[in-house]
């Protein structure tokens, strides 16, 4: 190989097309490969409810929503900031705004604008984007492609895997990646779902009547976490950002006790001695129902999950108190091809400071394919970008390193 070699990004998602302008930039010739008949497929679905980028909350609070892979992701969200992120995008002729949960969106409100301007950048860059073009392991130091034409190998100067995770298969991350890392010697996690709904034995009513109801605003909580925001009634349980940001702790609980209890407060602006003195309030002719709604202001969806879990109290302090803490049992996860992301991936102690590939030299990984995980909010495209940025600074090294060691040989 020589530097005249292109560089490989296998994996055009966010963090792989990241990778591939950080390359360019650089100076490096950059071939793309994703074995989808389209680039972005996931970033698209992403955007369908609007595109949240980032999150306007201080760094060090921002941090802290990766858990104990902070420290690790630390380097990343030096490379690419909030900040560097929200310059990025109005640099593609897409100004953001913040929304009033703090989160940033781009004005477009859609994925669709910003990848077609990210792919004409990328074009005018020089960065060749072959799809179709499935990846199928190494054969010694050769990449070797399925494409429409047949196999195909490729001899890179460097190779930035971006695979994504599991989630969302149908759209190009299936995690069949992950034997032929561990042939190699790497360290791969197990890929579980992350930031998706949870079970919830419902009854048919409840089903019927209130399936897709936003309960909002709903404090949850689940140990020593608490977390305030949106709770989705499903037919199968409970979704939403809420419980997203809760979804770790509970599926280990899940995985270890067979269940979970999760508390969810459906007053969380009032204290327990304010609802029942609200509560106390004459009822007149006011059935129960309407009582918890004009009293209480309960909403409807509210209601119906107080009457889920048993008799309501006629005690109005017992009421209360039921209200500010109903106990849900959750029995089970969603699947992997209903989450929005999953855990697990190429462990870190697989790979060196530059996420490069420790049993594999000039290889390099990004995106969900390793072993981190974040709640919704803009945490998951913000860290899959900087990681990309940060292994496509680090393969332009490992090119130039390996150009100087030969010129010097």
């Amino acid at each position: 190989m020589s530097i005249s070699d292109p560089v490989h990004v296998i994996g055009a998602g966010p963090a792989g097309l990241m990778a591939a302008e950080t390359l360019a930039r650089g100076g490096a010739r950059v071939v793309v490969h994703d074995r989808m008949p389209s680039v972005g497929r996931k970033f698209l679905m992403a955007g369908r409810g609007g595109l949240n980028l980032t999150h306007s909350e201080p760094v060090e609070v921002f941090a802290r929503r990766y858990g104990d892979r902070q420290g690790h992701l630390a380097p990343w969200l030096d490379a690419f900031s909030q900040a560097d992120l929200i310059a990025w995008a109005e640099g593609l002729g897409q100004p953001t705004f913040v929304g009033s949960s703090g989160r940033v969106f781009p004005r477009a409100m859609k994925a669709s604008p910003l990848l077609r301007a990210w792919l004409a950048r990328l074009d005018d860059l020089g960065v060749e984007v072959r799809t179709r073009s499935r990846w199928t392991g190494w054969d010694a130091d050769t990449l070797v492609f399925d494409t429409p034409g047949g196999e195909r190998q490729e001899r890179p100067s460097a190779t930035v895997l971006a695979l994504g995770g599991a989630s969302w298969p149908r759209l190009g991350s299936d995690g069949a990646w992950a034997p032929w890392l561990e042939g190699i010697g790497a360290e791969v996690a197990p890929l579980v779902p992350a930031n998706a709904g949870f079970d919830v034995t419902w009854s048919p009513v409840l089903v019927e009547r209130f399936a897709g109801a936003v309960l909002k605003p709903a404090l949850l909580t689940f140990g020593a976490r608490q977390v305030r925001g949106e709770l989705v009634v499903t037919r199968y349980g409970i979704e939403g950002g809420a419980v997203y940001a809760l979804s770790s702790a509970l599926r280990d609980a899940i995985a270890r006790d067979g269940s979970a209890i999760l508390t969810v407060d459906l007053r969380p602006d009032l204290t327990e001695t304010a609802l029942a003195e609200r509560l106390a309030r004459p009822r007149g002719k006011d059935s129960l129902t309407n009582h918890l709604r004009k009293a209480g202001g309960l909403s409807p969806v509210a209601v119906a999950l107080l009457r889920e879990i048993g008799e309501v109290p006629a005690n109005l302090e017992k009421l209360a108190k039921r209200i500010k803490a109903i106990r849900l049992k959750l029995t089970g996860m969603q699947g992997l091809e209903r989450a929005i992301s999953s855990a697990g991936g190429v462990r870190f102690e697989s790979l060196d400071p530059s996420l490069m590939l420790r049993a594999r030299p000039g290889v390099f990984v990004a995106g969900e394919m390793i072993d981190w995980e974040a709640p919704t909010g803009g945490y998951l495209l913000q860290a899959s970008l900087a990681s990309g940025v940060v292994a496509g600074r680090a393969a332009l090294e490992w090119q130039a390193s390996q150009s100087a060691a030969r010129e010097g040989a």
